[in-house]
């Protein structure tokens, strides 16, 4: 399935990490289709995620922390004029995407805070609510019993969505949304709400997105990495791969051991993916089709 991401796609043009991601970039279509700006598609594909209970590393069902809150990380970029919001630890708000983009419109500040985001998010409307469902309850008890018994294991669940989108008038944005690594020391912040890390957008040149062990990417600024190799003319996926290899000879580890995958958007409408993850996959929705593409594996 690689090769669909040498094939052409006709702009308006989506792509996001994971499976939930599809049902993500087509809302994104949509709301585009229906009159609504690039921003408003980017934020509204992404709010559907974060609100889908059943997705356990973003938004509103997210597992918790070790302490068995929920704090949630997202970023907002917009390509014209480099203009960037972004949250950081976030209690209460199953939203943080449309928080981060409310930054970036109002504020002259970039990223917000644990509490403080939090107030923020009050003061300008957002409602809050209860983030810890029935189900990540149960997931963070049996955790609890695990560790008490000496065996609970790193956990997997790192499946933020990154969702990029690029309008037929070239106009590129992107946002990054996440509840981090489940059972995270309280505080942990990740890629995502990091500006070049988990997410950055150039108008002149693309666009890129993480997902994937938060702390192997923002080591590296990765996601700005692959927009400066796309700026010195590589393809979206073979800047994804350099990226991936220029992590791993930082880390000094086995490339399937570091759990980090891209996705990208050129300027000229290219697409391209990688990642170190089997299972990874991305989606892609243009003006005329909605797919499932495993990208390229990097090894």
């Amino acid at each position: 399935m690689s090769g669909q991401l040498a094939a052409s796609f006709s702009k308006p043009i989506f792509i996001a990490t994971w499976p939930f991601g599809k049902s993500a970039c087509e809302k994104s279509k949509s709301v585009l289709g229906a009159g609504g700006s690039l921003l408003d598609a980017i934020e509204r594909g992404i709010n559907l995620t974060e609100l889908d209970e059943t997705v356990d590393s973003v938004g509103y069902g997210g597992l918790p922390n070790a302490d068995g809150v929920v704090q949630l990380d997202a970023s907002f970029m917009d390509g014209r004029g480099q203009k960037a919001g972004a949250v950081a630890a976030l209690e209460g708000y199953p939203n943080p995407i449309s928080v981060a983009r409310r930054i970036m419109e109002t504020t002259r500040h970039v990223m917000l805070a644990g509490s403080d985001a939090a107030r923020f998010a009050d003061q300008n409307g957002f409602q809050s609510r209860d983030m810890l469902t029935a189900e990540a309850r149960k997931s963070w008890l049996d955790f609890k019993a695990r560790r008490a018994r000496g065996n609970a294991e790193d956990e997997k669940s790192h499946d933020t969505i990154s969702l990029l989108g690029l309008a037929a008038d070239g106009h590129l944005a992107g946002g990054c949304s996440t509840s981090g690594l489940a059972y995270k020391l309280p505080g942990r912040v990740g890629d995502s709400p990091l500006i070049g890390s988990g997410l950055y957008v150039d108008g002149s040149v693309g666009a890129a997105g993480a997902t994937g062990i938060g702390e192997n990417v923002l080591r590296y600024c990765g996601s700005f990495l692959i927009v400066e190799f796309m700026r010195q003319g590589m393809t979206p996926t073979e800047a994804c791969e350099k990226a991936i290899r220029r992590i791993g000879a930082g880390e000094q580890k086995p490339l399937e051991q570091l759990s980090v995958n891209f996705v990208a958007l050129r300027q000229d409408g290219l697409v391209g993916a990688a990642g170190t993850d089997v299972e990874f996959l991305c989606a892609v929705v243009d003006a005329s089709q909605s797919v499932l593409i495993r990208p390229s594996l990097v090894r």
